[in-house]
C-alpha cells in the first residue's frame, strides 16, 4: 500500500503579499546577447505543463509554433522511470473519463503503462462521527453520461513520463531540463524583432540561456511574479469492480483509493501532530492505526495518535468492543512499501486572475486545492485544454497568440469553474472538521438525502465524471 499523508487539515492564512514571488522589473537585454526567440515558453514540466506542449504539437494548426520547455528538475529520470510490478510511486491522482479522453485525443494515453492504471466503478462515503453515507455506483448507474467508470488511480510520475514519451515522439520542443529561472524580465527593441512587451525568461547560469515568448504559460508559482497577477488563499474488496473508499474525520478525510493488483494507495489529511506521529510508527503501528482510521470511533482514533508505539495491540482491543459493516469498508491493510509514507503541505490558493499580457497561469500555478474532491490534477487537465482551445482560435484567426484578447476566452472559461469547485471544497472541508454540535446531525440528513435521491445522485455522478464538482 502506498501513502501519502496530509499535513495539514486546517488551512494557514496568508497575506497575498506573501503568496507570490517578487515582481517583474523591466530589464534590458543586451545587444550582445540576444535571447532565443518563441511563441511559447513552458515554465514547469508537471502533468499540465507536458500536457499543454503535447496539445500544441499534435495539434495540425499549432504544430509549427516554436515552443520550449523550462524544468528544474532531470527529465532523463522521468523518461526513464519504470518499478516492478508489486512496487508504486506514492504520488497518485485520479483522472476523470474526460481527463483520460483529452490525453487519449493528444496521442498521450497509449503511452503510459496501462497496466499501471486502474479504473473504479464504485466509490464510499461516510461521515466519521455519525456513519451517514453515501454510496456512487458507476456500474449501476441508469445515466448513460457517467459511463461505467467513476476514475482511473494512476501514479504521477506515469502520467509525465507517458507525456515525455509522446513529446519526443512528436517531436519539435526545445527541452531546458536541470535549468531554474533566475528573473523573467522584459526586453529590448531589436533590429530583428521588437521584444518590449515580450517576457524574457533568464536561465541559472549553469544554462546561460535566455528565452523570450511570444506567450510564457505558467504551470508553476515561478511564473505568478507578474505585477498584473495576484493570489488568494490560504496554507492550509475481492470483487472485481474496485471501490473507493472515503471516510471523513473531524480532523481530515482519510480516503482508500485502489491501484492494480492487491494494492491501495492512502491519502491521508490530518493535523501535522497527527502526521508527525504517523510518520514515526513502526509498519505493525501504521498499518494497525491506518485500519483503525476506517473502522473505530474518532475518539478512539484520537487516543491512538496520542500513543507513542502500541496501536497494534490498542486497535485489536478497541475493535472487538466496535460494531463493523464489514461490507461498507476496505479490505484490511496487511503490508505498507517501505519508503512510501510522506507527508505533504496542503494549500487553498487562487490566483485573481489567470492571464496578464504574454503571461497565463495553469494548473497549479492558478489554483491549488484540498485533495478530499481528487480533482487537482483534472483541474489542471481541464485549463490545458481550454488555453490550447484559445491558441488554435488565435492561430486560425492570424491573431497575436500572447495579447489579452486571445487569452482572455480561457481565462473565463476555466476561472469560474475552478473558482466554483474551490469553494465547494473549502466549505466540505470546514463543514467535516466539526466534530460536534447542530451542523453534525445538519450534514448527516443532506448525505443521506443525496443518497436516497436517485436524480439528485445521478447529477452530481455526472459532474465527478468530468472537471465538474465531487461531492466527497
Amino acid at each position: 500500500m502506498n501513502t501519502v499523508i496530509g499535513r495539514r487539515s486546517a488551512y494557514v492564512c496568508r497575506s497575498c503579499t506573501r503568496s507570490f514571488q517578487k515582481q517583474l522589473r523591466r530589464t534590458y537585454a543586451s545587444t550582445s546577447a540576444q535571447p532565443d526567440i518563441y511563441d511559447v515558453v513552458c515554465v514547469g514540466g508537471g502533468p499540465a505543463g507536458l500536457s499543454l506542449l503535447t496539445a500544441l504539437r499534435a495539434n495540425p494548426v499549432t504544430a509549427h509554433l516554436r515552443i520550449a520547455l523550462v524544468e528544474a528538475q532531470d527529465l532523463a529520470k522521468t523518461r526513464s522511470w519504470k518499478l516492478p510490478a508489486n512496487k508504486f510511486s506514492n504520488r497518485c491522482s485520479s483522472l476523470t473519463p474526460s481527463s483520460v479522453s483529452f490525453l487519449d485525443q493528444i496521442g498521450a494515453w497509449s503511452h503510459l503503462e496501462r497496466d499501471r492504471v486502474q479504473a473504479y466503478q464504485e466509490m464510499q462515503v461516510w461521515d466519521g462521527v455519525t456513519g451517514a453515507r453515501i454510496e456512487f455506483d458507476w456500474a449501476q448507474s441508469s445515466t448513460p453520461a457517467a459511463g461505467t467508470t467513476i476514475a482511473y488511480m494512476n501514479e504521477n510520475l506515469n502520467l509525465t513520463s507517458g507525456l515525455l514519451k509522446r513529446i519526443d515522439e512528436l517531436g519539435g520542443v526545445s527541452v531546458f531540463d536541470k535549468a531554474k529561472v533566475e528573473r523573467i524580465a522584459y526586453g529590448e527593441e531589436t533590429e530583428e524583432v521588437d521584444l518590449r512587451e515580450w517576457p524574457v525568461i533568464h536561465l541559472s547560469a549553469q544554462c546561460g540561456r535566455s528565452l523570450a515568448s511570444k506567450l510564457a504559460v505558467g504551470t508553476t508559482t515561478v511564473m505568478a511574479s507578474s505585477p498584473h497577477l495576484r493570489w488568494k488563499g490560504r496554507d492550509g474488496g475481492g470483487d472485481h469492480l474496485k471501490t473507493a473508499y472515503q471516510r471523513f474525520l473531524p480532523t481530515g478525510p482519510v480516503a482508500m483509493l485502489p491501484l492494480p493488483g492487491n494494492y491501495s494507495t492512502l491519502v491521508w489529511s490530518t493535523t501535522p501532530a497527527n502526521a508527525s506521529r504517523l510518520k514515526s510508527l513502526s509498519a505493525k503501528d501504521f498499518i494497525a492505526t491506518v485500519n483503525a482510521a476506517f473502522r473505530l470511533s474518532p475518539t478512539d482514533l484520537e487516543y491512538m495518535h496520542t500513543q507513542e508505539s502500541g496501536q497494534a495491540e490498542e486497535y485489536s482491543w478497541r475493535l472487538e468492543h466496535t460494531p463493523v459493516d464489514h461490507r461498507a469498508i476496505p479490505q484490511v491493510a496487511v503490508g505498507v512499501q517501505e519508503g512510501t509514507v510522506a507527508s505533504f503541505p496542503l494549500k487553498l490558493r487562487h490566483a485573481d486572475t489567470y492571464i496578464a499580457e504574454r503571461v497565463a497561469l495553469v494548473g497549479d500555478a492558478a489554483h491549488t486545492i484540498h485533495p478530499l474532491a481528487g480533482q487537482g490534477l483534472n483541474q489542471g487537465q481541464g485549463d490545458v485544454q481550454s488555453l490550447a482551445k484559445a491558441i488554435e482560435y488565435a492561430v486560425r484567426h492570424g491573431q497575436d497568440i500572447g495579447v489579452t484578447m486571445s487569452l482572455e476566452p480561457y481565462a473565463s472559461e476555466r476561472y469560474a469553474a475552478n473558482h466554483l469547485l474551490l469553494g465547494v471544497c473549502d466549505k466540505l472541508h470546514k463543514l467535516y472538521s466539526v466534530g460536534s454540535g447542530p451542523l453534525v446531525p445538519l450534514r448527516s440528513v443532506g448525505l443521506n438525502a443525496v443518497n436516497a435521491l436517485r436524480p439528485l445522485k445521478s447529477f452530481f455522478m455526472n459532474q465527478a465524471a468530468g472537471n465538474g464538482i465531487k461531492v466527497f
